[in-house]
């Protein structure tokens, strides 16, 4: 079907994969650097309370979950590189207003600032326009690690940065990460010879309506949502437990979370190996849901001294970690064929939600109740999450596939459901402007000579 050639990534594919990857990887490090730092060292700006600096830590996602989408279309109008440099421009001077603020109103002008540079789709769109389809899902991947990295990096760097330099220092840091980002895209990322319209990685509005009504879908986005309300929240509550309760002073807790993301990063592993070769994600998920909210009783009920408290970031992060990889794979497997990507920018959004409500209700409950009654709120939002999570489905077990189709497959009627009859083949829908059909299948039980006999006739009758 194809040469051992076309198995490996070219040179461009392979710039472009790691090009946007680091672009990805240094703009996230800006929006979550300020996570372990912000409620400890931002109470001394003027004007400071618990409820304002939860608004500061979440604010981004308000932005964020506005733009996103409709900067995904416009890329899709006047180019992908515009929409990226702009973006990036505005993330960087989201972080120079917040850097030069005294007070913490600027603080959160910079924030929604830096949330408003919404270039995720974008990013992704212009990885899809430079990569083959045989080794799209393979450079996903590769942002997909950037971003689990760069947030390990920013929970450990963040403090140190800090620690040095103050949070004008870490906010002019975000700044300098969001240029270096800029010349990645004009001098590293080659350049696209076409424009690519890709269901896979892109809104298509047709699928929309569809996409908001899927029950399944719908559960994940909500699992999202809560997952980053719950890390947002928590990060209110944690630094401040450290210091109040453990007594360690806010220069050092970059260990704490050091140790805990080194330990969670091996201990989650086994456990996506193990949903993944078993077949078992929706217990594996389950099971995550609910040691992520016995976490947050443990915090409420026991975080009083130091061991306890280290104790508990690192089940927590390895519960957060492990959620946090599952629902992306989740997303995909359960969405229908070609709709992929409207899922995910769906679910992105939700996300960015989530980050929003997460940091105002931490700081509200904060504010109102003091630090256990944010780790009790956490539970509760956790346990609505577990409430609607075990009352999933097992998803399907499914890659997706994107096949051009020849002009004689295109003229056939009712390919769709033809395919859906081939054994191992659960959904089949055809894009006739991409001239392509999207088909989910299981790899495990396909009948992989009749799928190529459907969509590319003259090639397999060439071959008998």
């Amino acid at each position: 079907m194809h040469d051992s050639q076309s198995d490996r990534m070219s040179g461009s594919e392979t710039r472009a994969a790691g090009g946007l990857a680091l672009v990805f990887a240094f703009r996230m490090l800006g929006m979550f650097m300020v996570l372990p730092v912000l409620a400890t060292y931002g109470m001394d700006l003027a004007g400071a309370t618990p409820a304002l600096i939860g608004l500061a830590i979440g604010a981004y996602g308000l932005t964020q979950a506005v733009l996103q989408i409709p900067f995904g279309i416009i890329s899709d109008r006047i180019g992908r590189r515009p929409v990226i440099y702009v973006g990036l421009v505005i993330f960087a001077l989201g972080s120079l207003l917040a850097a030069q603020a005294d007070s913490i109103w600027g603080v959160i002008a910079g924030r929604i600032l830096q949330g408003a540079g919404a270039i995720s789709a974008a990013v992704m769109a212009l990885l899809s326009d430079l990569t083959r389809e045989q080794h799209r899902t393979k450079a996903m991947a590769t942002i997909g690690m950037s971003i689990g990295v760069s947030f390990a990096v920013a929970m450990v760097v963040g403090p140190l940065v800090t620690r040095a330099f103050g949070l004008s220092g870490l906010f002019i840091a975000t700044a300098v990460l969001a240029m270096v980002g800029v010349l990645l895209v004009r001098f590293v990322v080659p350049s696209a010879s076409h424009h690519f319209t890709h269901r896979e990685s892109g809104v298509a509005k047709q699928a929309l309506g569809a996409t908001l009504r899927h029950p399944d879908l719908l559960r994940l986005d909500i699992g999202i949502f809560v997952l980053h309300s719950v890390l947002m929240a928590s990060f209110v509550a944690l630094p401040l437990a450290l210091v109040q309760r453990a007594g360690l002073p806010k220069e050092q807790h970059w260990w704490v979370y050091l140790t805990a993301l080194v330990i969670s990063f091996f201990a989650m592993i086994p456990f996506i190996i193990y949903s993944e070769k078993k077949r078992k994600m929706k217990q594996v998920l389950s099971g995550a849901i609910a040691v992520l909210m016995l976490t947050e009783l443990f915090f409420w009920e026991w975080g009083h001294s130091l061991a306890e408290l280290v104790v508990g970031t690192v089940v927590f992060f390895t519960a957060f970690n492990l959620l946090e990889a599952s629902l992306p794979s989740l997303i995909s497997k359960v969405s229908p064929a070609g709709g992929k990507g409207t899922a995910m920018g769906v679910y992105s959004t939700s996300q960015f939600l989530g980050a929003a409500m997460g940091g105002i209700l931490g700081g509200f409950l904060f504010q109102h109740g003091g630090l256990g009654v944010v780790f009790l709120g956490c539970a509760g939002l956790l346990a609505i999450w577990l409430a609607i999570a075990v009352t999933m489905r097992e998803p399907p077990y499914v890659t997706s596939l994107r096949l051009p189709l020849s002009p004689e497959a295109l003229r056939e009627t009712g390919l769709s459901e033809r395919l859906k009859a081939v054994p191992g083949v659960t959904d089949a829908v055809v894009v006739a402007e991409e001239a392509a059909i999207y088909i989910k299948l299981d790899t495990e039980i396909l009948d992989r000579p009749s799928l190529e006999r459907l969509v590319n006739p003259a090639s397999a009758a060439s071959e008998a």
